[in-house]
């Protein structure tokens, strides 16, 4: 859901229109320490202008075609390290899109704040609206969560290391309480195939410790 293992979409403030597409392809689609399914085509769209993005991703199991189907809209603003935005995801659970029905309706409204350090970013999410998960007492869980990522470049690779957790109860992450939910470790690598074209490699190991279970992704990035 917007992220395979820890991905993040940062567009700085320009001052024309800028655009951007492309596709991932994963071994797993892993969010934020959770499984969501196996071998994944996840397309992205965007458009930015001073500071203000709007970005469409999608996710379609190809290993797997009953894994659910994902087409997620985000609205964000960045002024300096500061972003924050809002996230519509809808998942075909139930295959009618325009079906806002509290109590029957695939869309998860998530509403986000981060700041980006430079050396180590933040970030924290809520459920606010749809589909959410419950607490402990079948209630709706306003499910939330906390990532924080350091990139650094080590051995010709850009690196990337992740620890979320969840800071109470919520069944959309299967924690009962205060839970780290994702560690994990991503490298990239950039394949210069012309002069003009290159095809982004990443590898990276993803572990939850609330679920017991870890995972080792590879997949590649598509990008004109």
């Amino acid at each position: 859901m917007i992220a395979v293992m820890t991905a993040t979409v940062s567009i700085k403030a320009q001052d024309k229109v800028e655009a951007n597409i492309s596709a991932d392809i994963t071994s797993q689609y892993i969010w934020r320490g959770v499984e969501c399914g196996q071998v994944s085509l996840q397309p992205t769209l965007g458009l930015a202008y001073k500071g203000l993005s709007l970005t469409a991703w999608g996710n379609v199991g190809l290993s797997v075609p009953e894994d659910v189907k994902e087409f997620d809209l985000t609205l964000g603003y960045e002024v300096g390290g500061f972003n924050v935005g809002i996230t519509d995801y809808y998942f075909n659970t139930n295959p009618h899109y325009f079906n806002y029905k509290s109590e029957e309706t695939s869309h998860m409204y998530e509403g986000f704040a981060g700041y980006d350090f430079g050396v180590a970013s933040i970030a924290w999410y809520t459920v606010f609206a749809g589909c959410d998960g419950t607490n402990g007492s079948d209630k709706r869980a306003y499910s939330s969560y906390f990532e924080a990522n350091v990139p650094f470049r080590l051995a010709g690779l850009d690196w990337n290391a992740t620890v979320g957790l969840v800071p109470y109860t919520s069944s959309l992450y299967g924690a009962d309480g205060f839970s780290v939910t994702n560690i994990a470790l991503k490298a990239t690598k950039e394949l210069h195939i012309t002069d003009s074209f290159t095809l982004p490699v990443f590898a990276g190991i993803n572990t939850n410790p609330e679920s017991k279970q870890a995972h080792f992704l590879f997949g590649f990035t598509i990008q004109p």
